[in-house]
Parts: C-alpha cells; sequence; structure tokens
C-alpha cells in the first residue's frame, strides 16, 4: 500500500513538473500553474451522459486528469476526443491513452482539428481552454461552435479561475449557468455550462 501511494504521488508530482513546464513555455496556451484537481475533474466529468452512445468531446486535455475522469464515468476510449494544444502534452496523452483519439491542435480551428469526424455529433464538450487568455469575441464564436456540435440541451462545461462567466451571458443565442465552485483546486476553480437557447 505503502509503495502504491509513493508511485501516485511520484506521478501525480511528474505531472504537475510537466503542467509547470508547459506553462513557462507557453503562459497563454497553459491556463494555471499545475493540473486540474482530481476534484474538478470529476465534477466537470459528471455532465457526460455515457448511456447516450455518443462520443464526448474534450478540448484542453493537458496532462489528461480530465481524461482519466472521462473514462472513469464510462465512456470507451475509442468515444473519446480529446484535443491538446502543446506537442508536449499531445505526446504525453498519446502515451498514456493509447485507444484515446488524441489530436494536436487549436480548439479555435475545429473543423480543422476533427478533420473526418468535424461532422460528428458529440453527447456534450468538456473544456479546460484559458479562455480569460483570449478576446470575448473569440470566445463566444467557440461557444457558439461547440454547441453547434452537441445536441440542444446538452452542455458545454467550461473551467476558469475567474469570479464571473470567461463568456458574456448572451440569453437570446445561449444560456449560461454557473454550475460549481471548486475549492480543492489550486487555484480554486469555477465551473460554469452553456447550452444552445432553445
Amino acid at each position: 500500500m505503502i509503495l502504491r501511494l509513493k508511485e501516485r504521488l511520484g506521478k501525480r508530482f511528474e505531472e504537475e513538473v510537466q503542467f509547470f513546464k508547459g506553462w513557462q513555455k507557453d503562459k497563454k496556451g497553459v491556463g494555471a500553474l499545475i493540473p486540474t484537481s482530481i476534484y474538478a475533474a470529476r465534477r466537470m466529468a459528471s455532465v457526460v451522459n455515457p448511456r447516450s452512445g455518443l462520443p464526448v468531446l474534450e478540448l484542453g486535455a493537458g496532462t489528461g486528469v480530465i481524461t482519466k475522469a472521462i473514462l472513469a464515468r464510462g465512456i470507451k476510449p475509442h468515444l473519446l476526443v480529446s484535443i491538446e494544444y502543446s506537442r508536449n502534452f499531445y505526446n504525453g496523452l498519446v502515451r498514456r491513452f493509447p485507444n484515446v483519439d488524441v489530436r494536436l491542435g487549436d480548439a479555435f480551428a475545429l473543423d480543422e482539428v476533427l478533420g473526418e469526424r468535424k461532422i460528428d455529433q458529440f453527447d456534450c464538450v468538456i473544456s479546460a481552454v484559458p479562455l480569460l487568455s483570449f478576446p470575448m469575441d473569440r470566445r463566444v464564436v467557440l461557444v457558439e461552435d461547440l454547441l453547434t456540435r452537441i445536441p440542444p440541451g446538452r452542455p458545454v462545461i467550461q473551467i476558469t479561475y475567474g469570479p464571473l462567466s470567461p463568456v458574456i451571458k448572451m440569453p437570446d443565442r445561449y444560456e449560461a449557468s454557473h454550475y460549481d465552485f471548486v475549492v480543492r483546486n489550486i487555484p480554486p476553480a469555477q465551473l460554469w455550462t452553456y447550452r444552445r437557447a432553445v
């Protein structure tokens, strides 16, 4: 048991070092100093409906903490499409999750990154893209694009570290709702959901 705990702590430390190096190289593309906590990852993954039969789209997969939580919800690896902007993180994800459809690319250029899967409908979108690093008009365009890729009523869930929704509320175009405040995360995280206005 002690050996297993040491292995887990060693792996977590390795992830944090890798994440910090990624942040040093690209402060705009990596939104936090250390990876999302397992508590925040589980809350984000809680919106997944494993019975839908649809794939799940993950944006900003980082070191794979949220990826692991999505798989733990019962999603088969081939039904998870994880997109990562950093080549270092991408290489680590491919090694760690060989059966997940991991793609290197920009979440703001989804048609290009998804390629043959750009016409797929997804159950939901789990996003850790550091939206606060981008202008508001780009954030709105991204959320509206994501909402076209999921059925009406299904959520895009977004993690952020600011006190307000990272995407301006536009009730005539989409619904924005506060989902949770996760204290057990460094820094504490806000989770928001966005749904297509009916």
